[in-house]
């Protein structure tokens, strides 16, 4: 495990800053939770 690291906040605002859309965004956060470098919940509303 890595100590530190980033918010799920500053992830989505740097994609965000890259010009990613929305269902890129969601399909991108899905992959690094199936890696298990996101200990999240994910729902879809």
């Amino acid at each position: 495990m890595v100590s530190g690291g980033v918010t799920l906040q500053e992830l989505v605002n740097g994609l965000n800053a890259l010009g990613v859309g929305p269902r890129d965004l969601i399909s991108i956060l899905q992959a690094i939770k199936a890696a298990g470098a996101l200990q999240a919940e994910m729902g879809v509303m």
